[in-house]
């Protein structure tokens, strides 16, 4: 993990404010908390977690967010979700459950703040009612989005995923071949093909890291799988 381990802010409310869950615990375990917590500082796109690596605690994101994705032998790496301010990790509780090493990699996407709980802190907390339906409930989304994600992967094809993924963006977009292909688990070749495509039916502009949306309504249809009426 690299990362700089900073000072805990103090009075700084904004944990609290993020993790309502925290000033539910009792006197004791908030104390325990504090004194143990370590805080770190990391760069964007700094290494957070990687596979196989043995889980070092629980993270709670105040500044920044991490993406975290499953990653192919190959190269190829296939979002799951990102951790935000007042989320956590779904792969890093699970690893602490289960004592098993991450099975997904986490990078920042942008300048990270973030607390995290040691193993033997997490494991006295779910002894705590409040944290330990904090946890299950971080469980139930995400199981929820990740199902989502599932049905994404196995039922909708590429170019309409591309479709729905360029659509909510603004009628230009300034993004790499490359990002969108990252965005999707696909490669930037196939994407790029894909995006020929939607020029050629007059559906975007290409440009170099640019793309411009001239009919929506037509992306739109795509997306949802619907015939493109000439």
């Amino acid at each position: 993990m690299a990362a700089d381990t900073v000072p805990a802010p103090g009075s700084d409310g904004r944990l609290g404010a993020l993790y309502p869950v925290l000033g539910a615990l009792s006197p004791a375990a908030r104390a325990r908390l504090q004194a143990s917590a370590r805080w770190l500082k990391m760069p964007a796109g700094a290494l957070l977690f990687d596979d196989r690596q043995s889980c070092e605690g629980f993270p709670f994101v105040v500044e920044g967010s991490v993406r975290v994705a499953k990653c192919a032998p190959s190269g190829r790496e296939l979002p799951l979700y990102r951790v935000s301010p007042g989320e956590t990790c779904i792969i890093s509780s699970s690893c602490l459950l289960g004592h098993e090493d991450y099975n997904a990699r986490g990078v920042t996407e942008s300048d990270t703040l973030l607390m995290l709980l040691p193993k033997a802190v997490f494991d006295d907390l779910l002894g705590e009612p409040a944290f330990r339906g904090f946890v299950f409930h971080l469980f139930a989304d995400r199981i929820a989005d990740l199902m989502q994600l599932i049905d994404e992967v196995a039922f909708r094809k590429l170019d309409q995923r591309l479709a729905a993924l360029l659509l909510g963006k603004g009628h230009t977009l300034r993004v790499t071949h490359q990002h969108l292909a990252d965005e999707l688990g696909s490669v930037r070749e196939i994407v790029s093909r894909l995006l020929k495509g939607f020029a050629d039916q007059g559906l975007v502009r290409l440009s170099r890291e640019q793309i411009e949306i001239l009919d929506a309504p037509g992306l739109r249809r795509l997306a949802a799988g619907e015939a493109r009426h000439s």
